[in-house]
């Protein structure tokens, strides 16, 4: 039969998806081609997955569908077959203060996966992805630096800001204290209504810096996306030309051969960090920004964060942290500006897709500074957003947004108060229990202990709901959401599932926290610890098929949470 092979050679064998068109042993491939409207010209084209996220739930990811006909423009432009698919999404806002929350950080590896298995299994040429939100987009950039093709992100976007009696209002995360108000005879029942329904105008990712916006932004940084996808709006019709731009885009960066693991290199993932300290963007993104260095074969550790924290101020005036949506960023020059603004700290040689530097990428930017983007002589805050935490109670490290936190609680001494979840600590806030000066102690809520180590945005929410974020701090091997802010630290390793530490701690323990010297510590020996070990077990939690095969192959926090590869049959 190879005889014949030559009348069925389509396209160049150095396409992937030469598999699938050539030869006459793939008849039954090139049937099913045809089946899907497919003809012989299109046989003799790449092929490029346009995977996408949509989903009629989430905001974020709601107008999905519309963005990748945009792509699939631009593919059959530049001369490609593009091929639609979807992966899943969850929304951490819909997931807040319930046990949903232990879904979206597993679903990370989830996304991954399934971008994977449909892009080897199909054997596509290229790939364009879209995502919005918090775990989406990470999952997404995990899978294109661990398929290593030619690969666009286009993230979906931030949404409008929404007003409220002349005050905008940025993420649903900012009506937590609406429901106290109306308890208080503040605001009546029917205002809340009508709150709710302003809040969040359009779709697209919530309008402020929470984790979604920090991802969109952070793949633009890292060269993955092109100049302008980190903030355009998500209804603009900038957002629809940039979708139809990547279309284009991939289509010149499979003949130039550029593909992920040439852009993501230990420079570029430091200029990632720098973004993020610049833009005070959410703590998750260390945990996202560890993992997509995992997948690419990159050695990035909490000690980078730490120090770029102390090399680059905070110098973008955005919600949670400041005063503007994302939608203000993008008027004044969007991350291209912030970038210009931090030149002096980044590796500028760092390759993008479109086979330019960084570096060429913001020569002629022009910034226009101001009360959103501050000049680094004038920072927002003289350090980065986020700041690494050691001590003996997070000897392998912690996480806090110290842009977020009052000058006053740098530096807490407390009395601990331990709980074992969520849902306890909440209670024991809305019963009136803590008193000013306590150290709050969430504990197996990582990600092996919770499992699927959720946000504390309803505890935090509490805290700043009634007034004590300079009376009492949180610590906890669980995270938060990117709308928090206040005195709380996350991502404590070891967690107590992994006989942490913080699994041993008692309430009554004097814990202090130093934010200034990087310092979490507790009042307690090296000998009392050990004798608290004696006859320790775990708490395990309950949990589905899926979170149990999560617990069972995620790392700690501060690897990024992922698979421990091993655990797996090489």
């Amino acid at each position: 039969m190879a005889t014949y092979d030559k009348d069925f050679e389509f396209k160049d064998p150095k396409y992937r998806s030469a598999t699938l068109t050539n030869g006459i042993a793939r008849s039954g491939q090139r049937a099913l081609l045809y089946a899907n409207g497919m003809d012989e010209e299109d046989m003799k084209k790449p092929f490029v997955a346009v995977i996408g996220s949509f989903s009629e739930m989430v905001p974020g990811h709601r107008h999905l569908q519309e963005l990748a006909e945009y792509v699939k423009m631009g593919v059959i432009e530049a001369g490609g077959v593009p091929v639609r698919s979807e992966t899943i999404c969850i929304c951490d806002g819909l997931c807040q203060g319930h046990m949903g929350m232990r879904y979206p950080l597993a679903s990370r590896e989830l996304i991954a996966d399934s971008v994977e298995m449909v892009v080897e299994a199909h054997h596509f040429d290229a790939m364009v992805l879209l995502a919005g939100c918090d775990k989406i987009l990470p999952g997404m950039i995990m899978a294109a630096a661990r398929l290593n093709i030619p690969t666009v992100i286009v993230p979906g976007g931030p949404m409008l800001p929404g007003y409220v009696d002349g005050n905008p209002l940025f993420c649903s995360s900012e009506l937590r204290e609406f429901p106290g108000r109306v308890e208080a005879g503040v605001v009546t029942p029917e205002h809340m209504k009508e709150v709710e329904k302003l809040t969040l105008p359009t779709v697209g990712s919530c309008a402020h810096l929470g984790t979604a916006n920090s991802m969109c932004m952070l793949s633009e940084v890292l060269g993955l996306a092109l100049p302008g996808a980190g903030t355009a709006p998500a209804v603009s019709n900038k957002r629809k030309r940039i979708a139809k731009a990547s279309g284009r885009e991939v289509m010149k960066m499979l003949k130039e051969g550029i593909t992920p693991r040439k852009i993501l290199t230990r420079e570029t993932l430091l200029n990632g960090i720098t973004g993020a300290m610049a833009t005070g963007s959410s703590t998750n993104l260390v945990l996202h920004l560890m993992a997509i260095a995992n997948e690419a074969g990159v050695k990035l550790e909490l000690s980078d964060f730490d120090r770029i924290s102390r090399e680059v101020p905070f110098i973008c005036n955005l919600q949670p942290s400041g005063k503007y949506p994302i939608a203000s960023l993008d008027n004044d020059g969007g991350i291209t500006a912030v970038l210009k603004t931090v030149e002096s700290k980044l590796n500028l040689n760092s390759l993008t897709l479109t086979g330019e530097t960084i570096g060429e990428r913001i020569k002629d930017v022009v910034v226009q500074h101001g009360d959103v983007i501050k000049t680094m002589e004038n920072p927002q805050k003289p350090e980065g957003g986020i700041a690494i935490l050691r001590g003996n109670l997070a000897p392998n490290g912690a996480v806090i947004k110290q842009s977020g936190v009052k000058e006053s609680m740098y530096y807490f001494k407390g009395t601990a108060r331990v709980f074992n979840s969520m849902e306890e600590t909440d209670a024991a806030i809305s019963a009136g229990e803590i008193k000013k000066g306590t150290v709050l102690v969430i504990r197996y809520e990582g990600p092996k202990g919770g499992p699927g180590m959720r946000e504390m945005l309803s505890t935090t929410s509490l805290i700043m709901g009634r007034g004590m974020d300079e009376d009492v701090a949180l610590v906890t091997d669980g995270r938060f959401s990117g709308a928090t802010h206040g005195p709380c630290i996350g991502h404590v390793s070891p967690e107590a599932a992994d006989g942490g530490p913080i699994a041993f701690v008692q309430d009554g323990d004097e814990i202090t926290i130093d934010i200034h010297n990087r310092k979490l510590e507790i009042n307690v020996s090296t000998e009392e610890f050990e004798r608290r070990k004696e006859g320790w077990k775990p708490l395990v939690k309950p949990r589905l098929k899926a979170l149990a095969k999560y617990a069972t192959l995620v790392t700690s926090a501060d690897t990024g949470a992922i698979v421990d590869e091993s655990k797996l049959i090489q």
